[in-house]
C-alpha cells in the first residue's frame, strides 16, 4: 500500500525502512507536518501515517477523503489531534499504537522527578563550566514523600510501582482502580484530595475535554506550597500561564515537563539559531527549578522499533480488509466520556 508519512525526521525514516522490509509497503516520507496547507501532498495515497503534532481536524480529514485516503495510521498512542467524529462520518479508519513502550515513558518520568529533586540540570551545567559549588543545589529525598499519580493506565501504573520502590507513599486517581496497585499499597482518592496531600504530582491521563487544563488556578490553589509537578502525558493538561504564576509565587517548588500545550511550533525542531517567539515558554526556562525535555519520553530504540512494526502491521491489516489491532472507533471513545 502507498503511504504518505508526515512529520518525519531521519530517525523515523531509518526505523520505518528497517521495519518495512518485512511488510513491503510503498512509504513516501514528508518532513512537513500534516495540516490544511499540506494535505494535498497526500492526494492519491490510500493511507497517511501521522504523529502527535499533525493536525487532523474536520477540514484536513475532508481533504484526505476527497484525495482518496481511507486510512489514518497514527504512530503514537494519543489521538486528541484527530476529529474522530468527522473520521467516522467520512468512513475513514483511524488506527494507533496504543502501547509502544510504557516502560520508556515511565522511566523518563522518574528521570525527570530525580533531576528536579536533585537539581541535576543545574549541576550538569555548572560542572561543565568548572563550577563545583553546591550553593543552590540543595535537593530533597524522594523516599518518604507523598506522590500523586493521576491516571494509572499502562504508563501510570508503572510509574506508581517505581515510586513505591523509592519508598514513596503513593496516591492515585483513575476512573477504575487498578486492583494490583491497590493491593500493593496505592491509595485511590479524588483528584482534589490528591492535589491537597501530595508532595509530587505526576500526570498520566489522556487529553479530553474533561481533563484539558486539569492543572489550573483552582487546582493549584489546593496544592501544598512547594509541590513538584510532572507532566509526560499531554501538554494541554496543564494551563501553562497558571503554572508560570505558581512558579513565581513559590507555590510550585519544581516543575518537570516533557510536553507543552503549544509545543507544535517548537518540539522536534532545531531552533538553536533562531529567536523563539513563544514568550510563555521562554519565561518558564528562566526559572532555576524547571526541567524541560522536548517530547523525548517515548524515544528509545525499543520503542521506535515497536512503533514502526505496529504501525506497519495496522496498515497491512487494513490492506487485507481486516480491522487493524490499533483501530479507534468514535462510538467507543464517545461511550467512555473522553469525547
Amino acid at each position: 500500500m502507498r503511504v504518505a508519512v508526515f512529520s518525519t525526521k531521519t530517525y523515523d525514516r531509518d526505523f520505518f525502512r528497517a521495519a518495512n522490509a518485512a511488510f513491503g509497503h510503498e512509504l513516501v516520507f514528508f518532513e512537513a507536518r500534516l495540516n490544511s496547507q499540506t494535505a494535498t501532498l497526500a492526494k492519491g495515497f490510500p493511507a497517511v501515517c501521522v504523529f502527535v503534532n499533525d493536525d487532523l481536524d474536520a477540514r484536513v480529514l475532508l481533504m484526505l477523503e476527497r484525495g482518496g485516503t481511507r486510512l489514518v495510521a497514527l504512530r503514537c498512542a494519543g489521538f486528541n489531534n484527530v476529529d474522530l467524529q468527522t473520521a467516522a462520518q467520512l468512513e475513514l479508519t483511524v488506527a494507533r499504537v496504543p502501547a509502544y513502550s510504557p516502560q520508556a515513558v515511565a522511566e523518563h518520568t522518574l528521570a525527570l522527578i530525580l533531576a528536579a529533586a536533585r537539581r541535576l540540570h543545574k549541576a550538569y551545567n555548572r560542572v561543565r563550566e568548572g563550577n563545583f559549588s553546591l550553593d543552590g543545589l540543595l535537593g530533597m529525598d524522594i523516599a518518604g514523600k507523598i506522590a500523586g499519580v493521576i491516571g494509572t493506565g499502562r504508563i501510570g501504573r508503572l510509574v506508581a510501582k517505581r515510586l513505591l520502590a523509592f519508598e514513596c507513599r503513593v496516591l492515585a486517581f483513575d476512573l477504575a482502580a487498578d486492583e494490583e496497585l491497590a493491593a500493593s499499597g496505592v491509595e485511590y482518592l479524588t483528584t482534589d484530595e490528591i492535589f491537597r496531600r501530595s508532595d509530587i504530582i505526576t500526570l498520566h491521563c489522556p487529553l479530553a475535554p474533561a481533563t484539558r487544563h486539569l492543572i489550573n488556578e483552582e487546582s493549584l490553589a489546593g496544592m501544598k506550597r512547594g509541590v513538584m509537578l510532572v507532566n509526560t502525558s499531554r501538554g494541554a493538561l496543564v494551563d501553562t500561564r497558571a503554572v508560570t504564576r505558581a512558579l513565581k509565587s513559590g507555590k510550585i517548588g519544581a516543575l518537570a515537563l516533557d510536553v507543552y500545550e503549544e509545543e507544535a511550533d517548537l518540539f522536534f525542531e532545531d531552533l538553536s539559531n533562531q529567536v523563539i517567539q513563544d514568550d510563555v515558554f521562554m519565561r518558564m526556562l528562566t526559572f532555576p527549578n524547571v526541567v524541560i525535555t522536548g517530547h523525548q519520553a517515548f524515544f528509545t530504540h525499543q520503542a521506535m522499533e515497536h512503533i514502526s512494526r505496529q504501525t506497519l502491521e495496522n496498515i497491512t491489516q487494513f490492506e487485507r480488509g481486516e480491522t487493524p489491532v490499533g483501530s479507534i472507533k468514535w462510538e467507543d471513545v464517545r461511550a467512555t466520556g473522553a469525547a
